[in-house]
Order: C-alpha cells, then sequence, then structure tokens
C-alpha cells in the first residue's frame, strides 16, 4: 500500500463509504480504486486527485498533503545512478533487492536519516 492510497482509504472509511460507492461518484470502477487505494496503480492524474479531493471535501492544507503524498507514492520507481558513484550505485541496488525485508522501525530509522 502508497502513503497516498492508505491516507484515501483512510478518509474513505472514516466518512463511512463504501469503495464501490466512491468509485461510482467519482466516475471511475471499484477495481481501478481499489488498485489506487493498495498501491497497484500508479498516481492518480491531477484530475482524479482534484475530484477526490472535492468529493471528500478535503480543503487547503490536508488537499496540499494528499497531492504531495501522491507525488510520493509511485509503486515501481526507477533509480537512474548513471553518472554518480559507485557507492551511490551500490546502495541503490541494495535498496531495491532488500527493501521488502525492513520493518517499519527500520524504515523509519531510514526516512528520518534521509530527510536531515
Amino acid at each position: 500500500m502508497t502513503p497516498f492510497g492508505a491516507r484515501i482509504r483512510a478518509l474513505r472509511q472514516a466518512r463511512g463509504i463504501a469503495l464501490k460507492q466512491m468509485a461510482a461518484d467519482l466516475g471511475v470502477s471499484s477495481a481501478y480504486l481499489s488498485a489506487l487505494e493498495h498501491g497497484h496503480r500508479g498516481r492518480p492524474s491531477w484530475l482524479l486527485l482534484q475530484r477526490i479531493c472535492g468529493y471528500l471535501n478535503i480543503i487547503w492544507d490536508d488537499a496540499e498533503e494528499l497531492a504531495e503524498l501522491a507525488k510520493l507514492s509511485h509503486p515501481r520507481i526507477t533509480i537512474d545512478t548513471a553518472g554518480l558513484t559507485p557507492k551511490a550505485t551500490l546502495l541503490a541496488n541494495e535498496l531495491g533487492r532488500r527493501i521488502g525485508t525492513l520493518d517499519d522501525a527500520r524504515l523509519e530509522q531510514m526516512l528520518k536519516l534521509l530527510r536531515s
């Protein structure tokens, strides 16, 4: 699940809206909305993001947060290390190989380190 998908799901459930109903109201299939929530689809389009914000009555700061989460929630990324050091390439490859084995605590430590 992506951060965007988790947030959309939490907002939808907090409002008591069924996935099928929200999908129909947004004009997308329930399979697509489910895949978006579970991180099996890429980022939503800007238009869909705006429709989701309007549908869930999300305003200003929350809408900006949701847009930022959408930007950071592509489930399949490519890291281009061409022109970088061998250590950068090693890091990218190690992360790609081992990210599925890291627990939440280790992921949080790594995020803090990268953001500092």
